[in-house]
């Protein structure tokens, strides 16, 4: 674990580095300029381990606020520039670009960075472009009428996702006239301070709609205690490793299991011994490992989201590494699963190659 933390801190202290030194040969020679963009980049950088140490919670809410935007932003903006600079290097290597072609080239500096503003802006916009994903699943079970949920995970509520985004969501949530809203965990990013603060409790009572969630990673860096206290003001009702018949709602039975952070959480197998499996069986997991479980057990249909899909493009591609289903619908023999890449966002709000969703779930006889 501590191998890997180290790993973990290096990698972006190189890309840093590596990205400073091209831009600060990219530039003009101008020392006072190479100077200041290279402080202004690595003032970013450090903005992002500051935001993640937490102390920002002590801070004025805009400062914070600022503070974590700028900080998750740089880390996306630094992935494309490390990409961009490689891809150019290569070419140099393959003799397809001069071998100065980095210093002080201003027609490259000045298309490099209208490139990123552009990336960006599209990224941000599409970010809140949320996206609405119907799917019908169909069933031998008894069933006394068709049902229909909206399916969410990894809101991530928190300083960058707050009161005026989750009120947007919930209102197309809202417009479907689902029997239920589910939330597949991660409703709160890791600092509870923003949520309190500003009241986001009181968006989901507003609702009127029965509301059920399992938690998260991000709920148990959030602090457990803070966590189920917002859900038990927004009257959200958390399923921990445990099975409810939604009485009043359907013939279904929805299971809710804790997350992997907890090592004591119960066998799936546990938690659905003595469920009646003549009733259609939906189960709510955060992290979508060990798809096999859900078919063993028997359910029905499996909900998870925490991979994001990797949020931005080529990380899509380590998810798919390493994720059976790291995004979209699966089916394994009678079990189906949908994998979300989320309605929040970790970070930087930016989608580059993946969307922010919601799915319109619709159970009924075959």
């Amino acid at each position: 674990m501590r191998f890997a933390f180290i790993i973990f801190l290096l990698l972006p202290i190189a890309g840093q580095t590596y990205v400073s030194w091209r831009v600060w040969q990219l530039l003009p020679s101008i020392l006072w300029l190479r100077i200041g963009v290279v402080a202004l980049m690595t003032l970013a950088f450090l903005t992002f381990f500051v935001a993640m140490s937490g102390v920002i919670d002590r801070w004025p809410m805009p400062l914070a606020t600022a503070t974590y935007e700028v900080g998750t932003s740089w880390l996306m903006i630094l992935l494309y520039l490390f990409l961009a600079f490689v891809l150019m290097d290569l070419l140099w290597l393959c003799h397809v670009l001069p071998a100065d072609w980095v210093h002080a080239n201003a027609w490259m500096s000045a298309g490099l960075f209208v490139g990123l503003v552009a990336l960006f802006t599209y990224a941000y916009f599409h970010y809140n472009d949320k996206q609405r994903v119907e799917m019908t699943v169909k069933t031998d079970k008894v069933l006394d009428r068709e049902l229909k949920f909206v399916l969410v995970s990894d809101l991530h509520l928190g300083y960058h996702n707050q009161r005026a985004d989750l009120h947007r969501w919930l209102q197309l949530l809202k417009a479907e006239k689902p029997d239920a809203i589910l939330i597949a965990g991660d409703l709160i990013d890791g600092s509870y301070r923003p949520v309190a603060e500003q009241r986001m409790a009181e968006e989901f009572r507003a609702l009127d709609i029965p509301v059920f969630a399992c938690l998260g990673n991000h709920d148990y860096y959030t602090g457990l205690s803070n966590d189920l206290q917002f859900c038990r003001q927004a009257g959200i009702q958390v399923l921990r490793d445990e099975a409810v018949f939604l009485d009043g709602i359907g013939d279904i039975t929805l299971v809710g299991r804790d997350d992997r952070t907890n090592l004591h959480r119960k066998p799936l197998a546990e938690i659905v011994r003595g469920v009646d499996k003549s009733r259609f069986l939906l189960e709510l997991d955060h992290q979508p490992y060990h798809l096999e479980e859900a078919e063993q057990a028997g359910i029905d249909f499996e909900f998870a989201g925490h991979t994001h899909y990797g949020q931005v493009w080529p990380i899509s591609w380590i998810t798919d590494a390493v994720y059976e289903d790291a995004f979209g619908p699966l089916q394994k023999s009678k079990t189906r699963y949908y994998v979300s890449s989320g309605l929040g966002i970790w970070g930087a709000k930016f989608r580059i190659g993946t969307q922010s969703e919601y799915l319109v779930l619709r159970i009924r006889r075959k």
